[in-house]
């Protein structure tokens, strides 16, 4: 079966390496026609769960996740249900919508709108969750895929970290192409920053709640798989601030003409910042998440 996701551009961007004094490459995921990465583990999924019968996919984002979901299931003719929290956004609402996709609002917060789109399961629905599933791991891998087939190996790639469900499959996609030595920057923003939490506490915690504006990396507590691989593959771990991000954002569609959210500007931030972590390295590679909701007005708004 043809996948959902498209090959997407890789590319040496001159701005960001002048700024981060090494080679800089972005992948640039933000072109998905979904609008972020998450269409590659999603629409591998929802393909698996077509092919075994599934009768709707249910999932539970307000974001990327959702519209990627949404767009899978139009593209495959298979009803969707998304719940959202009630701090979603009308224009995801609207984006949601405009795949077809029924759109519930539920609770507070994600964890709250992920319990009640379980409860909604039917014996022939398939659910999807935005980042914790081998599925998911497996289809994001493939942009790594992509990179090796170019003839082009970066000395560490930079990834933002919010469930965890990019860096999983970042790193699965690493070492499936023999490239297990290659380091991930795994960034976050202060407020979301689960897995740096968790790695200086030696185990898995759970934030009491999300501060940063940088909503896609929301999750309270990273997933497993993603705090396992920290510990077992060469990963440093970077914390920057929302004005940071925010800024890389502003900077980086002067620079290439391409909106994203604060979640994909954290990474960008080391760059533009020329962050030490990103000092030992000659080439680096950069994966432009993208984002689907953001807006010039909410970049403008977070710039205060």
């Amino acid at each position: 079966m043809k996948p959902l996701h498209i090959e997407t551009p890789l590319i040496e961007s001159r701005p960001l390496s002048a700024h981060a004094g090494c080679g800089v490459w972005l992948k640039m995921e933000a072109a998905q026609p979904s609008g972020s990465f998450k269409l590659r583990g999603i629409g591998h999924a929802c393909q698996q769960y077509a092919q075994r019968g599934a009768a709707r996919f249910v999932s539970s984002s307000g974001g990327n996740a959702g519209i990627a979901v949404a767009y899978a299931g139009r593209r495959l003719g298979i009803p969707v249900t998304v719940v959202v929290p009630e701090t979603t956004s009308d224009h995801a609402v609207a984006l949601l919508r405009q795949e077809e996709a029924e759109v519930i609002v539920h609770g507070p917060s994600w964890q709250e709108a992920n319990d009640h789109a379980r409860s909604l399961m039917g014996d022939h629905d398939a659910f999807l969750h935005p980042f914790d599933d081998q599925l998911l791991w497996d289809g994001h891998a493939g942009m790594i895929d992509e990179v090796a087939r170019a003839g082009w190996r970066p000395d560490a790639v930079v990834v933002s970290v919010g469930g965890g469900g990019l860096i999983s499959g970042v790193i699965e996609g690493l070492r499936r192409n023999a490239w297990a030595d290659v380091p991930v920057v795994a960034v976050e923003t202060h407020g979301a920053d689960s897995l740096a939490q968790s790695l200086a506490a030696g185990r898995r915690i759970e934030l009491p709640r999300i501060t940063s504006v940088a909503t896609s990396l929301g999750a309270r507590q990273v997933c497993a798989r993603a705090f396992d691989l920290a510990a077992d593959h060469p990963v440093v771990s970077v914390v920057v601030t929302d004005g940071d991000a925010v800024q890389a954002c502003r900077s980086f569609l002067h620079d290439h003409r391409v909106l994203v959210e604060p979640a994909c500007g954290a990474s960008l931030a080391l760059a533009y910042g020329g962050h030490a972590a990103l000092q030992p390295f000659e080439k680096v590679l950069a994966i432009v998440c993208g984002g689907a909701t953001t807006t010039i007005e909410a970049l403008q708004a977070f710039s205060g």
